[in-house]
């Protein structure tokens, strides 16, 4: 199984990360240095495409939802895209669908940014 990881490009008003990988007990420790600094900068929107995530247990959940909190503790937002169904209905079962926005791309994404 390749690493996980995070490929950042600055667009505009946001960032925006493409995660790969798997979010699971495994790949956390990994992967929470690399949210870390997503928000370092404080105001900063973050855009998660998770588009290549193919697992998502509670830990990379709790992941996702600690970034939520960076962002709004930074003064910025979090929007995740191209969510794959499998963790769009693990978002629905939980509730984590009220607390975290997800859209169909990065450009619909910007497009609320800047609403």
């Amino acid at each position: 199984m390749p690493a996980p990881w995070v490929e950042t490009i600055a667009s505009g008003l946001c960032l925006v990360a493409r995660v790969s990988g798997d979010l699971d007990y495994l790949t956390v420790p990994v992967l929470r240095p690399q949210f870390t600094e997503l928000f370092a900068q404080t105001g900063r929107s973050v855009v998660l495409d998770l588009s290549d995530v193919g697992f998502c247990d509670s830990v990379g959940l709790e992941l996702l939802l600690e970034a939520w909190r960076q962002a709004d503790g930074s003064g910025g937002t979090l929007f995740l895209v191209c969510v794959p169904p499998a963790l769009q209905q693990i978002f629905q079962v939980t509730g984590v669908d009220q607390l975290l926005r997800a859209y169909d791309s990065v450009a619909t994404a910007k497009a609320a940014l800047r609403a």
